[in-house]
């Protein structure tokens, strides 16, 4: 394997010596490389090539050994942090060391290397089909809700596992609900050239080499504009900071909603809870635990895929490339 595709080598190369680099990854697998962008956050940066395929957008993340899960704070909670989880510990008139209870849910501490990798920016949806209006599959009582619906001011209705309408301007985006099995899928992927990162590369991608709960620190940011935790009404236009792209340009771990389906034997996901937390009434820092990188990969009982919860990152593993 080239020592350049690995990130020191490759945090140390030039640019002009990059973009050839760049140049020769897009032809080999076919894409359409689209130039150099660095991307700094949370103390980690990466200058990196963007690239499309098939209407999406990729980056290359070089690889690395690096150190995975979590024992204990690097730092220690900030005091918002501390304040959320007293307050849950007194309702619930329970005593415990908050380290001690975080610890349960992360994964072991553990060294990993982790191989060079053209990933998806994006996360996408893996059991909705998007389809015509006119699509002959669209059932004439399905229809006729849509129709009802229209009639309103409300952008988007869902009937569920069948179809989905969504306000578009003037326009509206449908789709089909299909029921997809997760091995099915896995080979369906890999017929395209396409992989599931494994839940190793899933959390080096989520947290590079970060060794706090979070890549920005052990406690919750609150100055951050959360999903879930923010009143709408306010700054509409004003992303939410943790869908806006990291370290190595993804975005990544940002709604703990979103289940992140990644390469196992049976199911198993990683970033998110499916809102279980924050149903639950957890607060914003319990609630967005599932997104830490070192968390716990979760093995999912079922084998077939929810289209509302579970959603995936193309990869293509870069291997043996001079």
């Amino acid at each position: 394997m080239n020592k350049r595709l690995f990130r020191t080598q490759f945090n140390q190369m030039e640019n002009i010596e990059k973009q050839v680099l760049m140049e020769s990854l897009a032809a080999r697998y076919d894409m359409t490389f689209l130039g150099l962008h660095t991307f700094d956050r949370w103390g980690q940066s990466c200058t990196t090539g963007i690239f499309k395929k098939d209407g999406r957008e990729f980056v290359f993340v070089p690889g690395d050994t690096v150190t995975l899960g979590w024992e204990q704070f690097a730092v220690g909670l900030n005091q918002e942090s501390w304040e959320e989880l007293e307050y849950l510990f007194r309702e619930w008139e329970m005593e415990r060391d908050p380290e001690e209870m975080i610890r349960e849910s992360m994964a072991p501490v553990r060294q990993v290397a982790i191989g060079p990798m053209l990933v998806g920016r994006e996360l996408e949806e893996i059991n909705w089909e998007p389809v015509k209006l006119e699509d002959p599959r669209l059932r004439s009582e399905w229809l006729e809700d849509f129709r009802q619906f229209a009639l309103t001011d409300r952008d988007s209705l869902t009937l569920a596992g069948r179809a989905r309408f969504e306000r578009d301007s003037d326009s509206w985006q449908v789709s089909l609900y299909h029921e997809v099995d997760y091995l099915d899928f896995q080979n369906r992927l890999q017929k395209q050239g396409f992989s599931l990162p494994t839940a190793d590369e899933w959390a080096y991608l989520c947290g590079g080499e970060c060794r706090t709960l979070f890549p920005w620190g052990d406690g919750l940011d609150y100055s951050m504009r959360l999903r879930w935790f923010e009143d709408m009404d306010e700054d509409e236009n004003r992303p939410y900071d943790m869908e806006e792209p990291n370290f190595f340009g993804l975005s990544i771990a940002y709604d703990p909603y979103m289940r992140e389906v990644v390469q196992a034997d049976r199911l198993t996901t990683c970033g998110g809870d499916g809102g279980c937390n924050i149903c639950g009434g957890l607060g914003p820092f319990l609630g967005f635990l599932p997104c830490s990188p070192h968390c716990k990969p979760e093995v999912q009982e079922d084998k077939e895929l929810n289209g509302d919860y579970d959603f995936y990152r193309p990869i293509i593993r870069v291997e043996n490339h001079d």
